[in-house]
Formats: C-alpha cells, structure tokens, sequence
C-alpha cells in the first residue's frame, strides 16, 4: 500500500492532501469536503478508511488553503464559491493523472455539504476521467446549471432526518440526466452521527463504486 502526505498545485495555490493507494487498486476516490470542514473531518476519514479495505484508492485534500480556511472563518466567502472548489478538484484530477500509481485509475469524486456541487462541476468539466459522483448530506442543487451536463452515474445518500437537505437533492436529481440514486438512511441526520449510520453510507457508496467497476467489464464481455 502507498500512502504519503501529498501537496497538489492548483491555480498558484499548495493544496496538502493524504494520498493512500492499495496494491490492484481499482480506482481513486477524491474526497471534496463541506463547508468549514477539510481533509481530517473524521466523518470522511472513516468513510475513507471503509473504501480503502474494499480495494480503492483514497484522496483526502483541503479546498482551500491555510490563509483562505482562516479568513474563511471570519467571511464565509470561499465555502460557498462553487466554482473556485470545482476548479482545485479538476487540478487534483490532473494531478491524479500524472502520477504514475494513479494516473490510469479511474476517478469517484465523494463531496460533502458545498464540496458535493464542486464534484459536481469537476466532472461535467472532466467526464473522461469520472467514473461516478457521490454526494454525502451534499448541495448538489449548488451545482446549478452543471447538473444537466454531468456524464457519470451520481449517488445522492441523505439522512432521513435532513429533511431540508434531502428536498434539495431530490430537487437536484431531477436535473440529471445520468443514471442515479437517492439512498435515505433512516434517521439519520445532517452529519449522520446516529449509531451505526456512517457505517450504512460506507456500505452504500463501496456498493455503488463496485457496481460501477463491474459495468465496464460486462459491458465488454457483452453480458
């Protein structure tokens, strides 16, 4: 297994990340993550941590820089900047390409909260290298008029509690035009801290990413 703390250039911008590659990885899973969090919110490491014992490679980064968290704090200004978190995920995609150890794996972009729209408009900018989005307690409806211009299948996993958020992502799926899901945990909240619910998004998103994997090789196998 690879794993090293990472810096990804974007835009002039040093973006730290922890890359973590197991041997025969089957594809890379570039973690976007919400507002006011970054690459250590325990709730994407653990979701991480389940992907990686599945055989897939995990890339958690920080959005934003240290200077940009810090007036960000203050401000709010970047958390809800769509297109600027968007546009360092299609540079993290790059940088994925260029590395020998990743560079011919296919890509899941997961977002959380506002970074599930920047997903969003990082693959319908680059729909060559995604192989799925997945949305946890996300935004997607923040992605606007990206939405209908995605090419990859999207999985929508909302909290059954997160009542205003889960009519948001139903709003949002009526604008793919791509295949989709909308998993509801029950009683589940916001940030599925309930027992046992993260567990249940773990297995909903290593589910949906195997599937993912499997439809490329039946496909060619003409099953």
């Amino acid at each position: 297994m690879m794993s090293e703390t990472v810096v990804v250039p974007a835009e002039g911008a040093a973006l730290p990340g922890d890359l973590v590659v197991p041997e025969s990885a089957r594809a890379v899973v570039l973690f976007a993550h919400g507002s006011g969090s970054s690459r250590h919110s325990p709730r994407n490491q653990a979701v991480a941590a389940a992907l990686r014992e599945s055989g897939l490679g995990t890339l958690l980064i920080d959005l934003l820089t240290a200077e940009e968290e810090q007036r960000d704090v203050v401000t709010g200004e970047h958390r809800f900047d769509i297109t600027l978190l968007g546009r360092r995920l299609v540079a993290a995609m790059e940088w994925l390409g260029d590395r020998p150890g990743t560079r011919d794996l296919p890509i899941v972009l997961f977002g959380a909260s506002t970074g599930a729209a920047a997903a969003l408009q990082a693959a319908a900018e680059r729909p060559e290298r995604v192989l799925t989005v997945v949305s946890r307690g996300g935004r997607p409806d923040l992605a606007g008029d990206a939405l209908p211009a995605v090419r990859a299948p999207v999985l929508l996993v909302v909290g059954g509690q997160d009542h205003q958020v889960l009519g948001l992502n139903e709003e949002a799926a009526r604008r793919l035009r791509v295949p989709y899901s909308l998993r509801v945990i029950p009683g589940a909240t916001h940030l599925f801290e309930e027992p046992g619910a993260l567990e249940q998004v773990a297995d909903a998103v290593r589910d949906w990413c195997e599937e993912r994997l499997r439809a490329p090789a039946e496909e060619e196998d003409g099953t």
